[in-house]
């Protein structure tokens, strides 16, 4: 099989198919291509067998099925942050940017993003703050019930969907759930897909430059799945989508 290379050197296939308590000649078809359409178990245990990383367990899946992997491979994905992003937002101007890692919390950010919030102190974790601090739902989001509460509570449910034994992300998930503001709204729209695009437009009411709106565009560091990388710019006045 193309792509990453066996960590076990000198493992034979009817070694793999022993490993992975597979019938003999199993691994032989899956290297060689004639498995159609290998199933999520037994890529499972190829990839934990050859203690492949995120990378190549994506590669796996993009060399064997054609499309990429339903969940993360490790629980620990997400959660490690290269520090060069820092220096790379610290760069950025005219444009609100941060990182954050798979359970939300911000590992970097530029000080235009901090700018957003009072006293321009970002906040540990973005969506908590998005969806439970009472400021941020009333003097910051516009429309926080019907626009922003609909965009980001599917990210959260997405989240939470792909890494069930993530702690952070499941008390984050409880706490939403008991706040009696965002816990109804949360029943009733994150199983939703997530609506949100690159040129999303949403209103906001900026604590330096007033009322206004955002536009986002959002990306994954390749070696952190499920971190996000935010650039947001900000324009005073109403948008086409509030118009």
């Amino acid at each position: 099989m193309p792509g990453p290379g066996r960590r076990a050197t000198g493992l034979s296939q009817q070694q793999m198919d022993s490993l992975l308590t597979r019938s003999p000649g199993t691994y032989n078809r899956l290297e060689n291509g004639q498995l159609a359409h290998p199933g999520t178990h037994l890529l499972t245990a190829v990839a934990r067998t050859l203690c492949l990383d995120e990378r190549e367990w994506v590669f796996l899946w993009q060399v064997t099925r054609k499309e990429n992997p339903p969940h993360p491979l490790h629980g620990a994905s997400g959660m490690s942050i290269a520090g060069v992003w820092q220096h790379v937002i610290d760069q950025l101007s005219g444009v609100m940017a941060y990182v954050s890692d798979a359970e939300f919390n911000v590992t970097a950010c530029n000080d235009e993003f901090r700018r957003l919030f009072p006293g321009g102190q970002a906040p540990a974790n973005v969506m908590r703050w998005l969806l439970l601090d009472t400021q941020a739902r009333t003097d910051i989001f516009i429309d926080w019930e019907t626009r922003w509460a609909p965009a980001m509570m599917p990210h959260l449910k997405q989240g939470v969907d792909l890494r069930p034994g993530n702690g952070g992300l499941a008390r984050l998930e409880r706490d939403v759930l008991d706040d009696p503001v965002a816990g109804p709204l949360y029943r009733g729209c994150a199983a939703a897909p997530a609506p949100f695009y690159d040129g999303s437009e949403l209103p906001l009411c900026h604590p330096v430059h007033g009322p206004g709106w955002i536009t986002t565009c959002l990306a994954e560091p390749t070696t952190a799945p499920g971190a996000i990388v935010n650039f947001s710019t900000y324009t005073p006045g109403a948008s086409s989508t509030q118009a």
